[in-house]
């Protein structure tokens, strides 16, 4: 085993075909931001009153995943803070957090609590009543005069797992601070974020909305280029492997992560099969690790909700080679909810649950007239069985009910 060891560290001990891999990972802000002068620029116009030390509209910026929203913000964000740098008397705060991460969006405390650290101060994890984290975090920011910008990226996520009602509170602050003032930047990838929420919330709201496009093939393929050249050493990317990188990502609703991670994927995959170069054969391959990398990150990441409708058609469809229907996956559900002390859902949210997993691919879903008998919904997994039993891991890693 040792001797087999050997050969494959000694492969990556010669020389990578990367030069920077960090150039492709979705967290490197690159120097300059292709396609998105347009945005960029709405961006700073509304954002830019700050820097004369007034409050500005509250700003929300829409756009599918990989489409520039949070690497937009970030670039204004820094710029305006460099310009504020050298400004007498000027306090600007600006704060960036991504409420998708765990143990942030959860409840309106743990966001409070988050905010209230990147601001400089402490709250415990838990065991306050949110009147009293809400009276802290105005203690904190009311101590002097300053303006704060909050960033709050993947807002909708946080809105989904708690409500709108801490979006309302937030922009009512202002009305309880003497010395400082609040502007809410908020980023969703769901269009019609807005729409949804409490017309009570939305007029506390006040909004500028800016709608992030996808980006098409051509613009993904300057993006790759750019990046490429300085992530890869010269000469090991074969004639046509970006474009196709492209061509998949702009299939995916123009995805700019997405070509990044199968350019990066590609040349993991070329380097541990000993390959000099990345062929088009290795961006097939990352397509696929990627579809079922990204199906098991949803799956983890969903709440329980979520994962006790999944698990209840995974046992289904291991039981019975029959065909499975709402109604069984909603009385299974519904067993699976009690042994674990949850609330159970509506029938009628289930179904929508259910559409959801059809919309990612994870089930396919088929509507059956039965004549008299209305219509039914017929359910198939639409993933491998080996995506199947990790998916079934996962679920029963938090569950009781096994």
């Amino acid at each position: 085993m040792g001797v087999k060891l050997d050969k494959i560290f000694d492969s990556f001990d010669e020389k990578s075909i990367f030069k920077d891999k960090s150039i492709l990972q979705t967290n490197h802000n690159p120097n300059e931001i292709l396609h998105r002068d347009e945005q960029i620029k709405q961006v700073a116009s509304i954002l830019a009153p700050v820097l004369r030390g007034e409050k500005t509209s509250n700003l929300f910026l829409y756009g599918k995943t990989g489409t520039g929203k949070t690497l937009s913000i970030n670039y204004v964000k820094e710029e305006l803070l460099k310009r504020a740098e050298k400004m007498e008397g000027l306090n600007l705060q600006i704060k960036y957090l991504n409420c998708k991460l765990k143990k942030v969006s959860d409840t309106e405390y743990r966001i409070l609590a988050e905010l209230i650290k990147k601001l400089g101060g402490e709250v415990p994890a838990t065991g306050l009543p949110t009147e009293a984290v809400y009276s802290r975090f105005i203690e904190l920011i009311d101590s002097e005069k300053q303006l704060l910008v909050l960033i709050l990226d993947e807002i909708d996520q946080t809105v989904k797992k708690i409500s709108s009602d801490f979006l309302y509170n937030l922009t009512r602050l202002n009305s309880e601070l003497s010395k400082t003032q609040i502007c809410v930047v908020g980023i969703s990838n769901n269009l019609t974020f807005l729409e949804e929420l409490d017309p009570r919330v939305r007029s506390s709201l006040s909004e500028e909305e800016i709608v992030f496009p996808p980006y098409n093939a051509l613009q993904l393929q300057d993006i790759l280029n750019k990046r490429s050249f300085s992530a890869f050493q010269k000469n090991v990317i074969e004639e046509g492997v970006i474009a196709k990188c492209a061509a998949f990502a702009a299939r995916e609703h123009g995805d700019a992560r997405r070509a990044l991670d199968l350019l990066r994927v590609a040349g993991e995959l070329s380097e541990r099969s000993c390959s000099k170069k990345i062929f088009l054969k290795h961006i097939d391959e990352a397509n696929n690790k990627i579809e079922r990398d990204k199906i098991l990150d949803i799956i983890r990441t969903e709440p329980k909700q979520f994962q006790f409708v999944l698990y209840s058609i995974i046992q289904l469809s291991e039981k019975s080679k029959e065909s499975i229907f709402t109604g069984d996956v909603y009385n299974l559900y519904r067993e699976v909810c009690e042994k674990n002390k949850c609330e159970v859902l509506t029938q009628r949210r289930i179904s929508d649950i259910i559409q959801e997993f059809d919309m990612l691919g994870i089930i396919n879903v088929r509507v059956i007239s039965k004549g008299r008998g209305g219509r039914m919904r017929e359910i198939r997994l639409a993933i491998s069985k080996d995506i199947i039993k990790k998916a079934k891991g996962i679920i029963e890693g938090v569950l009781d009910y096994k």
